[in-house]
Formats: C-alpha cells, structure tokens, sequence
C-alpha cells in the first residue's frame, strides 16, 4: 500500500504552481486528489493527468455559495474529506507585470487588484477551511494546511497586495489553530522558503534571477508528510520546505 491510500485531499488553485506540484506528490503518494481551479476544463485536465482517481472541480474561492456547494460535493464523492490545502491564489503579476524590476508603490496599486488578491489568497482560505472546518470537527479528523510565503515577501518593497495577503494568512492560521485546539482537527502552515519558479515570475525574469528560483516541487515531501499518520498530532507550526528534510532528520 501507498502511504496515503485512502486519504482525500482538496488543493484548492492546483492546476499550476505550488499547487500542482503537491497534487502531484499526493496523488503519486496514493492519496485521492481533488484538483480545483475557476476554470473546470483546466480543473480536469489538470486531474486527468494525475490519474483515474483525481478530480477535477470548478471553485471560485471567492464566493461563499460556490464554495459551500463545492465542499458539500467534495464530501461526498470522497465519503469525507481528510486534508484540505488552501493554496488558491493570484499573484503580483496581477497588478504590477513588472513588479521585480520595476516596484510600484502601494499608492499606485488599483483597489480592484488589491481586493482580488486579498479575496482570492485570504478571504478565499477562510471560505473554504469555514466551509470544511465544522465537518472534520463533527466527523472526529481532518487537517487543514494554508500555503504561505516568507517573511521577507510580506514586507518586500513593492510587494502591494501580495504580501500583506501572506501575513493575514499567517494570522488567519494562527487564530484557526486556537479555535481548533480542542478538536481532532489540526492546522498548519506551509512555505516554500524563497521564490519558486512558477507563473507567477515575469517572463522578463533575468536569467541570473530565474536561476535561483526554487523548483516547485519542493513542496512535495512535506505536504505527503503533514497528510500522513507521520504527521498525527502536529498542530499550529509553521513548516519551510526547504528546510523540512534538516528538520525532520534533527535529532
């Protein structure tokens, strides 16, 4: 048997990305992997190449009714749901096409930018974990690990709404940790510990630059370990991938 045979997992926002590269892991892992994107085709081309058992679903994270009717469905084709990863989000590109050569100030950021990232990155994990929350409590499991970035990211220069929307997460996080620490239902968060190469970075991205940026699957083996019985108990940490392989051999 795989190590997560029998484990249903959600990534919301999979279809590319650091969301694509861990449902990849956990589909590889045995775990049945729900991949969501707004764009159903993409949704299911994205499942179809993970194998028969994946799932492919239509989620726009920003709407409370889609998001209630997507859980609610979620739940139950898999027969419950074991791990939710809020990963969805948009990034600076959104709002600044040139935003790691040439910085804008906050000021200068258009207010509907601002809102989609901050709806699609925090409002939209707050949706989906209120949505699945009250079920892991009431079905006795279920874990929910929210993506995040690095300090540095949230408070990089030029880095309007994109970063603050990384540290609300982590704030969020915090405050879901304590509401859950009587339950059986843990929360984590995870990063990847610096840039990944994903399409997120410009297409003028220097080359020097691109080099340096981290392969997305770096996200792999600690997304496998947090959904499996590995990981049982682990509540409320703050998890760096590239830091995860040193951590979890230290003594």
């Amino acid at each position: 048997m795989s190590e997560l045979d029998g484990v249903g997992v959600m990534v919301t926002g999979a279809t590319s990305g650091l969301g694509a590269a861990m449902a990849a892991a956990l589909s590889a892992a045995g775990a049945r992997v729900v991949v969501t994107s707004r764009d159903l085709a993409r949704a299911q081309t994205a499942a179809a190449q993970l194998g028969p058992d994946a799932l492919g679903v239509a989620l726009d994270v920003r709407d409370e009714d889609a998001v209630g009717a997507v859980v609610e469905e979620v739940w139950d084709r898999l027969g419950g749901l074991d791990v939710l990863v809020n990963n969805a989000g948009i990034g600076m590109l959104t709002v600044n096409p040139r935003f790691l050569t040439d910085p804008q100030p906050f000021w200068a950021v258009a207010p509907d930018g601002f809102r989609d990232v901050i709806d699609t990155k925090l409002t939209g994990a707050f949706l989906v974990a209120r949505a699945a929350a009250p079920r892991m409590v009431a079905a006795g499991s279920g874990r929910i690990v929210n993506i995040s970035m690095s300090e540095q990211t949230m408070t990089r220069r030029g880095f309007v709404p994109y970063g603050p929307s990384g540290a609300a997460v982590e704030a969020l996080s915090r405050v879901m940790a304590a509401d859950l620490a009587d339950t059986a239902v843990t929360v984590n968060l995870l990063l990847p510990g610096g840039a990944t190469a994903t399409g997120m970075v410009p297409d003028d991205t220097p080359p020097e630059v691109r080099e340096r940026l981290l392969d997305p699957a770096v996200m792999g083996p600690p997304i496998v370990w947090l959904a499996s019985p590995r990981a049982a108990g682990v509540h409320d940490q703050r998890i760096v991938a590239t830091e995860f392989d040193a951590a979890l051999s230290a003594p």
